[in-house]
């Protein structure tokens, strides 16, 4: 960690919030008034081209890591996969998949104990479902939108991939560490313990492919790992560091300058510089600020609002706020994606057995889909890009 960065922060932080006996904001425990917003937009970001990692493909414009992932960018790998929607439940512990055309459930599938996510590998062939509690995973082949046969998988709560398609990354989540899988032969390459980092969950990638940020949501800090050589180079805490509920989803922009990390008890997101050594400024959102997604032009960026009902949409190169979509009657959005040609947001429902899809064009609510128990990370396939860097289906 750099102190001195981090004791700038904290010192901005409290001059925004009020005297001491004031009463925390709801839903965030010791928490007062979130600092200002509107802190100096510090950028450094890492060069892409420079030293990119080998084997990654290249980066087609430094201004916008996802211009490969445009709308209706499919490549032909996935030309010939049918549109469906994979929807994991951790309650039930099945797999449902919707036709979004019709937007009815056509088909059910037992898939475990707790399935967390269902994930695009690096090469875009293969849908794995993740199920932490049964430490497996099931793989669905995107073409037919048939499961196949499961096989063993260190408490996959998430799953990602290296940009070289190197190494599949489980999130083991329970076990505060990273294993590194082939992703052809499924055996274990290594590991990466990350003992600081409770609730070690989502991640994203430097532009150079070279540095992924994790996210700690019981810890209230992030874990930052060299990607070449699997180490644990430094932990970062956030300036408050809530530990029930803290940081979730987490988001590069798309010049790379910043990440974006959704913090649920904050209400909103820590803005961390592009290189991952301090935290910058904070932004206020919704209460339950959760997932995080990108329009499918890379303009603007969609935070989930789980506690709220709410989407909030900001502008993706400034975290400048835009608009704020309200679903009817509330709701708890949770994961999810846009659409291929960028006018839907699919995102679970986690507390209320539902998926909603809204409209990317005013927010306003198209299908509220009835589902299983705890519809969590759901995936929309196929997606443009060239490759798959894992979650719900982060492609460049």
């Amino acid at each position: 960690m750099r102190l001195l960065p981090a004791l700038a922060v904290v010192a901005v932080l409290a001059t925004g919030c009020s005297s001491g006996g004031s009463d925390p904001m709801p839903g965030m425990p010791g928490m007062t008034d979130p600092p200002p917003a509107g802190l100096p937009h510090e950028s450094t970001p890492p060069v892409p081209g420079l030293n990119p990692l080998p084997g990654m493909p290249a980066v087609p414009d430094p201004h916008d890591v996802d211009a490969a992932a445009g709308p209706g960018m499919l490549s032909p790998a996935v030309a010939a996969d049918k549109p469906l929607v994979y929807v994991p439940h951790s309650g039930s512990g099945d797999v449902w998949v919707i036709d979004p055309a019709t937007f009815q459930v056509v088909a059910k599938y037992p898939a475990g104990k707790e399935l967390q996510h269902v994930v695009p590998s690096w090469d875009l062939r293969t849908l794995y479902a993740t199920d932490d509690r049964g430490d497996h995973v099931l793989p669905f082949d995107p073409r037919t939108g048939q499961p196949g046969k499961p096989f063993p998988v260190v408490d996959p709560y998430n799953m990602y991939f290296t940009p070289d398609g190197r190494y599949a990354i489980s999130v083991a989540e329970r076990l505060r560490k990273l294993v590194w899988y082939d992703p052809h032969t499924w055996q274990v390459h290594d590991e990466t313990p990350a003992p600081d980092c409770a609730g070690i969950d989502h991640a994203d990638f430097s532009p150079d492919g070279r540095t992924a940020v994790f996210t700690c949501e019981f810890a209230g800090r992030v874990a930052v790992v060299d990607v070449p050589s699997h180490r644990l180079t430094r932990m970062i805490d956030m300036p408050h560091r809530n530990t029930r509920m803290g940081p979730q989803d987490i988001k590069l922009a798309p010049d790379g300058s910043v990440y974006y990390i959704a913090d649920s008890d904050a209400n909103g997101l820590w803005v961390l510089d592009g290189a991952a050594t301090h935290v910058l400024r904070f932004i206020p959102t919704g209460h339950g600020a959760h997932g995080l997604y990108l329009s499918r032009d890379a303009k603007q960026l969609y935070v989930t609002n789980r506690h709220e009902g709410s989407v909030s949409v900001l502008d993706a190169h400034t975290g400048a706020p835009v608009t704020t979509w309200r679903l009817p009657g509330g709701g708890s959005p949770d994961m999810g994606n846009v659409t291929a040609d960028g006018t839907q947001l699919w995102l679970s429902g986690r507390y209320d057995k539902v998926v909603y899809v809204l409209s990317t064009k005013d927010g306003s609510l198209i299908r509220k889909i009835p589902v299983g128990s705890e519809p969590h990370g759901l995936c929309v396939w196929p997606q443009p890009g060239r490759y798959s860097l894992g979650h719900t289906g982060i492609t460049r």
